[in-house]
């Protein structure tokens, strides 16, 4: 079996007595689409701030390519090849488009030319081609959010850390951005994305884990983790997935 490109081992951090995350373990094979859900709170960023350096942890260890980097640095990550997005786009607003994505291009261009030139084939695969030269403080949020998605492909990623890159989308733009991110997927680029949007965890993980209360609590295919008790309690409340099938039992005998 081949060795997973990210295996992450017992973590656990807490923040005074809050448990943030809880000896959370998993591999995510490379050139795979996964994803990583749970309701608000659950401790799904903090888990991907571990994994990428933002956090050090408390026990527990992360591997990638088969070298530990527990507690490494995220440039350094980066230039192994670790890239993540963050839920709030904060571009620099002054720059153009093209510029912003040449920051992310630096990473391994020292040319500015070079860095330019990349930013138009990255932002190609994007659909940001049209928006080169506006400033980015003009684009839409979901115009942010290609722009995010951009700067951290331009790192030239091989695992690519996806934080709710949908989240502030309406649902013309979520369905505009599913092929985006197949695309990344399908061009060798391994993504674990955290992601509220179900429509479109169903539409692109191959496997989803179920993080609540800092625990995993499930895995498996989308269609398996959401046909599952403990994830319909997490999401839904105390009592709520017994409720549930109480009702569709009274509605399967009427």
């Amino acid at each position: 079996m081949a060795e997973p490109l990210l295996a992450i081992k017992g973590l656990s951090i807490s923040f005074g007595g809050l448990k943030a995350v809880q000896n959370v373990s998993l591999d995510v094979p490379e050139g795979s689409l996964t994803a990583l859900i749970g309701p608000n709170g659950a401790g799904k960023t903090t888990l991907f701030a571990l994994m990428s350096g933002f956090l050090k942890p408390d026990s527990g260890t992360v591997q990638f390519a088969g070298q530990d980097i527990t507690g490494c640095a995220p440039h350094l990550n980066a230039r192994r090849g670790m890239t993540r997005t963050f839920q709030i786009v904060q571009p620099f607003a002054t720059q153009t488009v093209r510029e912003n994505i040449a920051v992310g291009a630096h990473l391994h261009l020292k040319e500015r030319r070079s860095a330019l030139s990349q930013a138009e084939e990255v932002a190609a695969r994007v659909g940001l081609s049209a928006q080169l030269d506006k400033p980015a403080s003009d684009l839409t949020v979901a115009g942010r959010k290609r722009l995010e998605l951009a700067r951290a492909l331009a790192t030239r990623p091989r695992l690519l850390l996806l934080d709710e890159v949908l989240a502030g989308l309406n649902p013309q733009e979520i369905a505009e951005m599913i092929p985006v991110v197949r695309g990344i997927a399908q061009s060798g680029v391994t993504v674990l994305m955290i992601e509220h949007v179900m429509q479109a965890v169903m539409n692109l993980a191959q496997h989803v884990w179920v993080l609540a209360q800092g625990q995993l609590i499930a895995q498996g295919t989308p269609a398996e983790v959401t046909a599952d008790e403990k994830v319909v309690e997490a999401y839904l409340g105390h009592g709520t997935a017994a409720r549930l099938r109480a009702a569709a039992l009274a509605g399967a005998a009427t």
